[in-house]
């Protein structure tokens, strides 16, 4: 009633009839509708492939099987808008019509920022749990490594969370099987052809050669390698099982591994 009428773009069909609705409202005067329904649990066909995912700035993601994803990183490309936007807002007289103006400005800028992000972390996730059986990823502090100054914006423009949220709980909606290995497992410094194990690799070394069998890595492939292999997924010659949590088990051993 204190609305009136609004015109409503729907995004999918409800699958059953709905129970309740909720009215949310963003920061940038965006109405969104939030039903609540009942759904049958829906289970993918079975998949022969299984996939480890080894997540980075430069590259976003690099899939065991070679696959490089890269991000949009919508914050870096606005940044400057962005900046301009806040100047230009801090510069208003609040409770003006003015400053009212501005904030929507950069309220809606935020909000396609979000958006993008978000957007691509569903499209990925999706993807991955669609061709894949088994999908394992390496458990990362990520509020640990926010705390870079230095790498800080970059990190929180990636999702590296939010893609393990949703690949969480869209393995269990879709009958997969996630898991996270260890943050402490050497996938970088261990060659995934003979298992054996090098002293320590600079970051700036994108590429190496095994000393011990020989063998020519890309860092970010053998890590994604590695990455399923420790997840009890051998799909190497040297199948090694490393320490790993399942996606069920996740909050518990959260708490007793803190950043």
């Amino acid at each position: 009633a204190k609305i009136g009428k609004l015109k409503v773009v729907w995004t999918r069909e409800l699958p059953s009839e709905p129970n309740s609705v909720t009215i949310v409202k963003d920061s940038c005067d965006r109405y969104f509708l939030s039903f609540v329904v009942e759904v049958q649990p829906e289970v993918l066909p079975s998949s022969d492939s299984s996939v480890g995912i080894d997540l980075g700035i430069s590259t976003f993601a690099t899939l065991s099987n070679g696959q490089k994803i890269k991000a949009p990183k919508p914050l870096k490309k606005r940044i400057r808008k962005l900046k301009n936007l806040s100047k230009s807002l801090s510069r208003k007289t609040k409770g003006s019509k003015r400053h009212e103006y501005s904030r929507k400005r950069l309220a809606k800028l935020h909000a396609k920022i979000a958006d993008t992000r978000t957007d691509f972390l569903h499209k990925l996730s999706t993807q991955l749990i669609r061709e894949n059986q088994a999908i394992v990823l390496e458990d990362l502090n990520v509020s640990g490594m926010i705390e870079n100054r230095k790498l800080s914006r970059a990190i929180s423009d990636l999702g590296w969370r939010t893609l393990r949220t949703f690949l969480e709980a869209k393995s269990e909606k879709y009958g997969r099987d996630f898991r996270v290995i260890d943050r402490w497992e050497p996938t970088s410094k261990t060659c995934s052809c003979c298992g054996f194990k090098i002293g320590k690799l600079d970051l700036s070394i994108r590429e190496w050669i095994c000393l011990n069998c020989g063998t020519s890595h890309d860092r970010d492939i053998n890590a994604a390698t590695n990455i399923l292999v420790a997840g009890g997924l051998s799909e190497t010659l040297n199948g090694r099982g490393g320490s790993i949590r399942l996606s069920q088990d996740s909050s518990t051993q959260r708490s007793a591994n803190p950043p």
